[in-house]
């Protein structure tokens, strides 16, 4: 198997640490297998979405984020029938966005929410 390094800041150390712990992981390498193969399924998922589409995509997010987040969301109206938004515990924030629109850019938002890493959590949920 080959062996790749990577870089974590302290707080990504320290979750995956306890995922470690809390889950039985025989070790970090296995934690991040597991995780790699979740976002390989959430991929393949989102790949087979075509034509029109109705769904939730859920944001959870630093505060410092809010900018992108209202930036990003201006570039994708012809999608976003309406967003809800609420201010968390811990200065994160929870966004809810009801999507109607073309498939291809549903995926466009998601994919960069999923790369601003000030972003925690985003799922897209498919009616």
């Amino acid at each position: 198997m080959p062996i790749i390094s990577m870089s974590l800041n302290e707080k990504m150390v320290d979750d995956l640490d306890k995922i470690q712990n809390e889950m039985g992981f025989s070790g970090r390498s296995e934690v991040i297998r597991a995780g790699i193969r979740m976002l390989i399924s959430d991929m393949r998922e989102k790949e087979t979405l075509i034509g029109r589409l109705k769904g939730v995509l859920l944001l959870i997010h630093e505060h410092v984020a809010e900018d992108f987040v209202n930036s990003t969301k201006h570039k994708f109206l012809d999608i976003i029938y309406t967003q809800l938004h609420n201010r968390l515990k811990d200065d994160k924030c929870l966004e809810l966005f009801i999507l109607d629109g073309e498939a291809e850019r549903a995926k466009q938002l998601i994919q960069l929410f999923q790369k601003n890493e000030d972003i925690e959590y985003a799922k897209l949920l498919v009616t």
